[in-house]
């Protein structure tokens, strides 16, 4: 114990340069991230302002039965796990396929070009994309709907029709985020050995084989990892988005957990049952987590820990 201890008293002293560097992103997590997860314990019990946290009375489970056996639960269920893996499902695969196609892109204006109109989505803020998504498909004047009733369709508001909420914010989604999120799979292109791409061509390997068995296998490690952190995040679908985009008709298509823990929580001050809800769903997260990455580690050699 006292060696291991002088190791580490002789590694600090060596390398403080580099401890004081990790000091800002140590304090930013234990101020901002454990110290109020103190708080989570309101979600065992019936929070009174008057009492504070720690006076309030202990009632176990009650706010999670409370919740399971809500008649909104399967359809927050519902909904949050569909929207989550739709996103997922349709938003993966994009990046990668937009970083393999500017990877092969040769003519320099034109791949500057394409990837700062794919990025520019990324920057835009949320209220305003989900203005101009309101603004392009509302009925009689918006473009999509003009285009349609043009093509001889009636004239659908699209915002109002439960069916088709999903679709609109997921491929809205892929929209924005596909340009920026496929610069770290171009990042991964960029290590690639130039050797190998020469070997490849002397060998006649078209373009198609040499994305197959040069470009895909180094992005398989990168891709397992955003899959894992992508896996363990399932039930946290952004509540800002959904919840601007939400309206009395599509409410039963887009009434997920994070807009239900706020109008629950906040609007309707259930303090206690809304960290509940917050609480089910950060466990059920952390538990796909591991599962994943177990799965991961298990079928591969990529894996978070």
């Amino acid at each position: 114990m006292k060696k291991e201890y002088k190791l580490a008293s002789r590694s600090l002293s060596r390398h403080w340069e580099l401890y004081l560097l990790l000091l800002p992103p140590v304090l930013y997590l234990l101020i901002f991230k454990y110290i109020p997860m103190v708080g989570v314990q309101i979600a065992f019990k019936d929070f009174s302002v008057i009492n504070g946290i720690w006076g309030s009375e202990w009632v176990g489970f009650k706010h999670f039965i409370s919740f399971f056996e809500s008649p909104n639960f399967w359809l927050l269920i519902e909904n949050t796990i569909g929207i989550s893996f739709y996103s997922l499902v349709a938003g993966f695969p994009i990046p990668i396929i937009l970083a393999l196609a500017l990877n092969e892109v040769r003519t320099g204006m034109f791949k500057k070009t394409v990837q700062m109109v794919t990025y520019a989505p990324h920057f835009i803020s949320t209220v305003i994309m989900v203005s101009i998504i309101i603004l392009m498909l509302s009925p009689h004047v918006g473009v999509v709907d003009r285009l349609t009733t043009w093509l001889g369709i009636p004239s659908t508001n699209f915002m109002g029709i439960p069916e088709y909420f999903k679709s609109i914010y997921v491929w809205s989604g892929v929209w924005q985020g596909m340009g920026y999120s496929s610069i770290i799979y171009i990042a991964a292109l960029a290590g690639v050995d130039s050797e190998l791409y020469e070997a490849a061509r002397m060998d006649g390997a078209s373009r198609i084989k040499k994305i197959l068995y040069i470009d895909l296998p180094h992005l398989i490690p990168i891709s397992v990892i955003l899959l894992i952190l992508s896996l363990g995040s399932v039930m946290g679908v952004g509540f800002e988005k959904i919840f601007l985009m939400q309206n009395s008709l599509n409410i039963s298509s887009s009434e997920v957990i994070s807009t239900y823990v706020y109008k629950v929580g906040l609007l309707g001050a259930n303090f206690s049952f809304s960290a509940a809800v917050g609480l089910f769903n950060s466990v059920i997260n952390l538990i796909l987590l591991i599962l994943v990455n177990a799965i991961a580690r298990r079928v591969s050699e990529n894996s978070l820990w």
